[in-house]
């Protein structure tokens, strides 16, 4: 029987997957937050040990998902995905949890959904303003796969198709919300993202979004819609052939300026002080970040990403 999952926006869309399931269905559970605090996931394993469920439908984004990969990383339980957004999550055995204010990831096969469902009619209640920078975040996993540390050939050919397709869809998707063909567009390049993603490991940007993210609670997508231009200008020198392999998928001299310029088009918010970041906390956010730093073609340092927050705090377009 299945516990079916789901944050409290979407609970409608929870209830009638679980109606759908009929005898199937152990329940719903809506209580899907952003960041996956360790909290949440707790009472979800809670919930489904009592309803008996021995496997999940997780219904939504990647806070959804991510919450059913918070699960299985302790149970083993399968999870079926049904995404709603561009966020690509159900395509990597990676989760991310928060506890203490600090947001940690993993990679681990038990939290890849062992099936996942894609229905563009279910993004269609998807508003533009949730739409666009959820396709961002996939954008963001397709532009790091390119410098990734163990990037290949195979990996680097589907993130300059991921890359070329979301610039093409995401003004579409959110200039004619209808338009089918153009959403279709977006889930094809946030299942690209979602690949490459699973498939390589990220770099500075990743891990300043997870800082940003998990420490100041700041909305997943749109620190990933902000941050993205900043961090590709940060390794352009260091990256500069895998960065112009971006720069024309996206129809642009420099890929920074590119993302930066797609993210105005589709009415995105592109500065850290619109989005909730608290000017006195770039210090600490630069700090957290510089310690055990991911992989990155430019070496990390804290008056680098310092710098780097600050531009992407105002949010003016990179040089």
């Amino acid at each position: 029987r299945a516990l079916v999952l789901a944050t409290p926006e979407q609970r409608k869309d929870a209830e009638a997957a679980s109606a759908r399931l009929g005898e199937m269905s152990a329940g719903v559970y809506a209580e899907a937050v952003m960041h996956v605090p360790i909290e949440t996931a707790r009472k979800a394993r809670e919930e489904a040990a009592r309803l008996g469920a021995d496997c999940y439908v997780a219904v939504g984004g990647g806070s959804t998902v991510g919450l059913g990969k918070a699960i299985a990383l302790e149970s083993g339980l399968p999870i079926l995905a049904v995404p709603t957004t561009y966020a690509g999550s159900e395509m990597t055995p990676i989760y991310g949890i928060t506890e203490a204010g600090v947001k940690k990831t993993g990679k681990d096969r038990k939290v890849l959904p062992k099936t996942v469902i894609y229905d563009v009619n279910l993004t269609l209640s998807l508003p533009a303003k949730i739409a666009g920078p959820s396709g961002m975040n996939a954008m963001a996993h397709l532009v790091e796969g390119l410098y990734a540390q163990d990037a290949n050939p195979i990996i680097s050919l589907l993130a300059v198709e991921g890359i070329r397709t979301l610039a093409v869809s995401l003004p579409l998707v959110v200039k004619e919300p209808q338009n089918l063909v153009a959403r279709s567009g977006a889930l094809y390049g946030a299942w690209l993202g979602g690949t490459v993603l699973g498939a390589v490991g990220m770099a500075l940007h990743h891990k300043l979004c997870h800082t940003l993210g998990g420490s100041f609670n700041l909305p997943h997508a749109e620190v990933h819609t902000v941050i993205l231009p900043y961090a590709t200008a940060y390794n352009q020198q260091a990256a500069a052939q895998e960065l112009n392999r971006a720069a024309e998928a996206l129809g642009a001299k420099s890929a920074a300026q590119g993302i930066y310029d797609l993210s105005v088009k589709i009415g995105a918010q592109v500065a850290l002080k619109d989005i909730g970041m608290p000017f006195d906390g770039l210090d600490r956010a630069a700090e957290i970040a510089t310690q055990n730093p991911y992989y990155n073609p430019r070496p990390v340092d804290y008056a680098g990403v310092r710098q780097l927050l600050e531009d992407a705090y105002y949010g003016k377009r990179p040089a």
